[in-house]
């Protein structure tokens, strides 16, 4: 690598108990895509906000091609040509997205106090024709896919001439097309001479698009290199410590009694005719791409949102359409996709989240038990292995990961007989999912249903007893799990007559 256009030397950063950053070195050159690995609390946040001005190292020095910087605010770092794309898109869904590119650095008509909103709209389009995307830039940003959206940050970033652009997990909620235009997108970026620093947890992702990578573990640098030159398992081994040999410890067990049946479940313009049973001990897998249905069809088994015809039941009773708390009453626990949004109450802390599925369970007239509350959050939260500080740690302030493991220990304390996980190891690292998958075998030999419902083939290939395919509302294949390889699901997720 020629000289590097953004150097960290010796970065330390520390928060009250923590040691988030030891010592960093980290180094990205011009025109290269790098991968910035490491599970989640191993730093990886921390050096991304610190290039981008939000936190100031305590120790070290950040250097921009060559001369030493100290970002006091995003607003320097964005003027030093530094752009970070965030996971979840932060936009403004009811302004256009001429409006949200020029958001915070809006261009002024010459000598007079007006926006010139022509210049800036001549501008959004010329940007958009560079990167061959057909996006109106008067639309509004709540008409965008998710994939548009991330595309319209890029944008955003090359208005405010940025050199270096760092994407935090942009593939983790995109189909494979999308990816696939994201990624053109990017090598036309490298090609043009950008940096960027590219965060994942999907190796597929890294030796697709990375050139280099650094591996981060427990705040230091724990190994970096050629992308081409170094195996998964030598990546895994430098993110954890030790050799990752089983990433899907999948316990065989003998399905027992029927648990779950669920017959004709269909939705005008969602899913139509959906049927699948479970029985205890079982862990069958859903698999689709992004769209299939199969989210919509577990919020409908769970009583979220309705059906219009089909009947849910549990161990042969029928379950009340359209009531959750019916569900839950029956045994059904449902853990969502979006963990954030729906699966925790960020600004509470974890044993208010713990307990929030069964407060009716703790109260004695009208008053909470406490001491019961706090005994109940402190077995769960040591069973799921929740690494915080205390349990009234405030969920907004964990890793990813151990959200989520906030979300299982909540519904766990209901005592659930099928356990439905929409896409559980979503933006989680390498090996918290070894460990969520472990924990999801070990409820199964315990006698619960669990219904696996994953965009991830790996994950639905190893960890399911049987497997439903669904495509565009409708399921199109079922495999057991000594019949089914990826090529059979993929055809299948695509909805092609051969699956």
């Amino acid at each position: 690598m020629a000289d590097p256009i953004l150097e960290c030397r010796k970065i330390s950063k520390s928060f009250p108990g923590i040691r988030a950053l030891e010592e960093v070195d980290f180094q990205l050159g011009t025109g290269e895509v790098h991968a910035l690995v490491g599970e989640n609390g191993a730093g990886k946040s921390t050096l991304v906000k610190i290039l981008t001005g939000i936190y100031r190292p305590d120790s070290g020095e950040l250097l921009l091609e060559g001369r030493r910087k100290d970002f006091r605010s995003p607003v320097a770092a964005q003027s030093a040509g530094i752009a970070a794309i965030h996971q979840e898109a932060t936009m403004f869904s009811d302004l256009s997205v001429t409006e949200n590119i020029y958001m915070g650095h809006h261009q002024r008509m010459n000598g007079i106090p007006l926006l010139s909103w022509g210049a800036m709209r001549r501008r959004t389009k010329a940007l958009l024709a560079e990167l061959e995307l057909d996006i109106d830039p008067d639309v509004q940003v709540r008409s965008l896919s998710v994939a548009q959206r991330h595309m319209v940050e890029i944008v955003k970033a090359l208005s405010q001439d940025a050199r270096i652009v760092i994407m935090d997990e942009p593939t983790s909620a995109l189909t494979l097309r999308e990816v696939e235009d994201l990624f053109a997108i990017v090598r036309r970026l490298r090609e043009a001479g950008k940096a960027l620093v590219f965060i994942s947890h999907k190796f597929e992702d890294i030796y697709e698009i990375a050139d280099r990578f650094t591996v981060l573990r427990d705040g230091k640098l724990a190994g970096e290199g050629l992308v081409r030159e170094t195996g998964v398992d030598d990546i895994i081994r430098m993110m954890i410590g030790r050799s990752l040999t089983q990433l899907f410890p999948k316990i065989p067990v003998e399905p027992g009694d029927m648990l779950l049946a669920v017959k004709g479940l269909s939705r005008t313009g969602v899913f139509k005719d959906i049927s699948f049973d479970l029985r205890r001990g079982e862990i069958l897998g859903f698999f689709g791409l992004v769209g299939a249905g199969r989210s919509e069809v577990m919020r409908a088994v769970f009583g979220i949102e309705g059906a219009d015809a089909g009947t849910v039941l549990i161990e042969g009773r029928e379950v009340k359409a359209s009531d959750p708390a019916a569900a839950m009453a029956r045994g059904i626990a449902y853990v969502p996709e979006d963990r954030q949004q729906q699966g925790t109450i960020l600004a509470m802390n974890i044993r208010e989240n713990a307990t929030l599925a069964i407060l009716d369970r703790l109260a004695h007239r009208s008053w909470l038990d406490l001491p019961r509350e706090r005994a109940l959050t402190d077995d769960y939260g040591k069973r799921m292995e929740i690494k915080a500080g205390s349990w009234e740690q405030a969920v907004n302030s964990l890793s990813g990961g151990n959200q989520q493991k906030v979300v299982l220990a909540k519904w766990l304390a209901t005592n659930p007989r099928v356990l439905i996980l929409d896409e559980p190891t979503k933006g989680i690292d390498v090996a918290t999912k070894a460990r969520v998958h472990e924990f999801i075998s070990l409820l199964a030999k315990e006698g619960l249903g669990i219904v696996l419902v994953s965009s991830e083939m790996p994950e639905i290939l190893g960890m399911s007893d049987r497997i439903v395919v669904m495509h565009e509302g409708r399921v199109t294949a079922r495999f057991r799990r000594d019949e089914a390889d990826q090529e059979k699901l993929l055809k299948a997720a695509m909805g092609r007559a051969d699956a």
